[in-house]
């Protein structure tokens, strides 16, 4: 099945419709509460939290003995907040920073996890086996209820965004100030901390433990490379991160032996690295443009400065001894000597290039505006 099959199928095929839709709402929302995990600089936070996660995976397993997802993902989500909040103890209460604490967690909870999964396995009995999924990811188990939990959440979020939009705005930026007007910066960091957990729990199932931090971070840095607004930056993770599902479970589904989880999360990279070389402010690619542009005016502003003086010096600028001297300066390349004629700065009679009127007056405003800034 090729792509094209795969989109036509898409609204009618029951399994293929739910893992998109499941996919989709999952990028959406991780990489909206994404973008104040890497504006806050806290990039190893999902790292720390979806492995976190795996021990309460296992305890719940150990306690019900069942495999219901509702189950793990309640006791993965405990865990999470567990490991969350040890980590905000204890970059408060030592002097270690958040970097050593993060992970510290991270080995701490998925060492034991890892432990936990081990003993369960070597169990005899049969519905242990599986569990070992939420290490990458299966996206084909999404149910129909799977995708309306997502949903829901997801409106909550969205919800919670919009009643707290002025509190997220300002903590994000100046920590100190929201103290001063009297917010509760307490109350608003665990807030949007237990979003992004809860969050990421929600992507376990699809994407795993492994690399769940990726779709957390990837459309948020995507995102971050196009504007310097909020708003508009948590939007364009949002629309990311969809575009990431969507087109990671068509190329999954369209391709024998794939895993969703990895190719959603490649597909994520794609948008990541597109954004770093094409995008207008930040990208690599017109950053060199622009670096080319300003050489080539400093190059050209060089050569006006150097005809100013050759002209302070002698009356007559067309004279040959002049022109010889403006010809001997080698601060100039080809280019920059044809923007000078294209802009009637200087002009050319065969080998020979001379200085016009315009170019002087140009050449003597320059320099005035030089010897101004220097003093």
């Amino acid at each position: 099945m090729d792509i094209t099959e795969y989109f036509k199928l898409v609204f009618s095929d029951y399994t293929l419709r739910t893992i998109t839709l499941g996919t989709a709402i999952l990028g959406a929302v991780t990489g909206m509460l994404g973008s104040f995990a890497v504006l806050r600089k806290q990039s190893l936070l999902g790292d720390a939290i979806s492995h976190a996660a795996l021990p309460g995976i296992a305890i719940a397993f150990l306690i019900t003995g069942a495999k219901d997802t509702n189950t793990l993902l309640i006791g993965a989500l405990v865990s999470g907040l567990i490991g969350t909040f040890w980590i905000r103890g204890i970059i408060t209460k030592t002097h270690l920073k958040s970097d050593t604490a993060l992970g510290l967690i991270l080995s701490l909870f998925f060492g034991f996890g890892m432990l936990l999964l081990t003993f369960i396995q070597k169990q005899p009995n049969a519905n242990q086996a599986g569990l070992d999924k939420y290490l990458f990811g299966q996206a084909a188990t999404l149910v129909e209820s799977d995708v309306w939990l997502m949903a829901i959440v997801t409106g909550v979020c969205l919800l919670v965004l919009l009643l707290f939009w002025k509190e997220f705005k300002i903590l994000l930026f100046d920590a100190d100030y929201t103290k001063t007007l009297g917010f509760n910066t307490k109350f608003i960091d665990v807030l949007i901390t237990s979003f992004i957990v809860l969050a990421i729990v929600l992507g376990l199932q699809t994407v795993g433990v492994v690399l769940m931090s990726a779709m957390l971070l990837a459309p948020a840095a995507a995102a971050r490379q196009w504007t310097n607004s909020l708003s508009t930056m948590v939007f364009l993770a949002a629309v990311f991160g969809a575009f990431s599902g969507v087109f990671g479970t068509a190329i999954s589904a369209s391709q024998n032996n794939l895993s969703t989880g990895p190719v959603i999360v490649l597909v994520a990279a794609v948008f990541v690295v597109f954004s770093f070389i094409f995008s207008p402010s930040r990208g690599l690619l017109f950053k060199q443009i622009r670096f080319i542009k300003n050489r080539r005016d400093l190059e050209l502003h060089k050569t006006l400065s150097f005809m100013y003086h050759i002209a302070e010096t002698h009356e007559n600028t067309s004279h040959p001894h002049a022109i010889k001297l403006l010809n001997n300066f080698q601060g100039f390349t080809k280019k920059t000597l044809q923007k000078l004629v294209e802009k009637n700065y200087a002009t050319i009679d065969g080998s020979k290039w001379s200085l016009t009127d315009l170019g002087f007056k140009t050449a003597k405003n320059l320099y005035n505006k030089q010897e101004t800034k220097n003093e």
